[in-house]
């Protein structure tokens, strides 16, 4: 199995707790430049009644303890789902290095489902690799609200 396939299993593994504690399953990990993984983390916006729990934004301020800076620019996002404009902008931000995605998010993704927000012409832009395990992503979704529907 390919590296980024290996790490996107370990983004789903977060995305599964997330839904587990009743959250939308959005899981996330970020990997240092050897490949190490600093940083895991899944939705917490329902648990923490938090706006800005998104599974990104929580990997992001992880890592950034993680490094002992708010710069990740040797580091790559691993992320179940396409980022928000939110979380488009911490990536921004921090400036990772590189970005990697499961499933499109059609309803509000920033990175080329709605916008993308990395050809805006900010002052940094990630390598974007999309559709990485999609198929398993994008049914972890559709699962999910599938349920919630049926209740």
């Amino acid at each position: 199995m390919l590296f980024d396939e290996e790490m996107m299993l370990a983004a789903l593994a977060e995305a599964k707790l997330a839904e587990a504690a009743g959250d939308v399953p959005v899981g996330a990990v970020i990997t240092n430049a050897d490949g190490g993984i600093i940083a895991r983390a899944h939705n917490t916006r329902e648990a923490c009644g938090s706006p800005t729990g998104h599974a990104e934004i929580n990997a992001i301020e992880l890592a950034a303890k993680a490094v002992g800076s708010r710069r990740l620019s040797e580091c790559t996002l691993y992320v179940t789902l396409e980022p928000c404009p939110m979380c488009a902008g911490a990536i921004i931000n921090a400036g990772l290095k590189r970005l990697v995605y499961g499933a499109f998010d059609e309803n509000g993704g920033a990175c080329s489902s709605v916008v993308n927000l990395f050809e805006c012409g900010f002052a940094h832009t990630p390598l974007v690799r999309s559709r990485v395990l999609e198929q398993e992503c994008s049914a972890l979704m559709t699962d999910f609200f599938r349920r919630l529907r049926e209740k």
